[in-house]
């Protein structure tokens, strides 16, 4: 039997009744995409800054030889230089940060480290935004709803953009920017339409099948 589609507000208010656990649990978005993501051509990456977050203290690390103290001040986590490539190498760091911001300079030398963090979603990208001169800024987009979002190889859009705790309004906000995001990363030269479906759940609930808009 085919699922309903219902609303995003619908939706969202559907899913705060589901949510059961005893912690708040994170409202996730996944978006099926029309692509075919073995083609280096026809794939989706972008940042978007939602509204109201994600409702996570997200940790950052920031790499850089010359902007220390400005990344300090805008409350990364973790601040350093070449010894901090070293700790990941030794298979530290990663497990305590959500995301790795760097600046230019010290794009050479994470190289030793690509390995490891290409895997995981953590390796800096100019694309992605996570490379970059004003580390201030970017450390204070991040913490404040800024994400990174890409296709993974069977052409799905992962993202969390909230919490049960958030009110459906909240919640339709954080997935129209989302959705107008993905959009707007449509490959060049793409025709037709990019979003074959979008479900939407929380973490323990079953998923509710939305509209698009």
């Amino acid at each position: 039997m085919q699922q309903s589609v219902v609303a995003p507000k619908e939706a969202f208010t559907l899913l705060k009744e589901l949510a059961s656990a005893k912690f708040d649990e994170s409202v996730e978005v996944h978006v099926r995409l029309t692509i075919d993501a073995r083609k280096g051509d026809q794939q989706v990456r972008s940042t978007v800054t939602l509204p109201h977050g994600t409702g996570k203290d997200v940790r950052v690390a920031v790499i850089t030889s010359t902007q220390q103290e400005a990344a300090t001040e805008a409350g990364a986590t973790v601040v350093g230089g070449e010894e901090i490539i070293e700790e990941i190498a030794k298979g530290e760091v990663i497990g305590n940060v959500d995301i790795i911001i760097a600046t230019p300079e010290m794009m050479p030398k994470l190289a030793s480290v690509a390995r490891i963090l290409g895997p995981r979603g953590m390796m800096p990208n100019p694309k992605a935004g996570t490379v970059t001169q004003d580390v201030a800024k970017t450390v204070a987009d991040v913490r404040t709803g800024q994400v990174d979002f890409r296709n993974d190889r069977t052409g799905n859009i992962h993202q969390v953009i909230g919490k049960a705790s958030f009110t459906p309004e909240q919640l339709e906000e954080n997935y129209t920017a989302l959705l107008s995001a993905i959009e707007a990363a449509r490959p060049q030269g793409y025709k037709g339409a990019l979003i074959a479906r979008v479900t939407v759940c929380t973490t323990m609930s079953p998923s509710v099948t939305t509209l698009m808009k």
